[in-house]
């Protein structure tokens, strides 16, 4: 059984920054794909970035890409969302998810944490 758990969320003005973290159990993160998505009140789930278990490329957003940098330490068993120059749309709960394949749609993850909440005041 894989957990995922996150961190880091919380209250920022817009242009500051922080990392969100997910920890892993049960499962390498290095032999998983591993996603971020987040989820604002009243919205579908949708993509922020994710990282491939073979290749390693990292795919992002058009909506966080050059402000958000997906990584993860083998060591830790840890993946990171760094978040820089937020924005008040930044605004949801952010979601850890673990699977095979690297891909945008929820549905191709297995594995969920669940979920810390980023605020971004303007």
């Amino acid at each position: 059984q894989v957990q995922l758990v996150e961190s880091g969320g919380g209250l920022v003005q817009a242009g500051g920054s922080l990392r969100l973290s997910c920890a892993a159990s049960g499962r390498a993160v290095s032999s998983a794909s591993m996603g971020w998505f987040r989820q604002a009140p009243g919205k579908q789930r949708e993509f922020v970035a994710a990282i491939s278990r073979i290749s390693g490329s990292t795919p992002y957003a058009d909506s966080v890409k050059g402000r958000f940098t997906i990584s993860r330490d083998n060591t830790k068993n840890t993946v990171y969302l760094q978040m820089n120059s937020l924005k008040p749309e930044d605004t949801a709960v952010y979601y850890c998810a673990a699977g095979w394949s690297v891909a945008t749609t929820p549905t191709t993850y297995d594995y969920w944490g669940q979920g810390t909440q980023v605020t971004v005041s303007s």
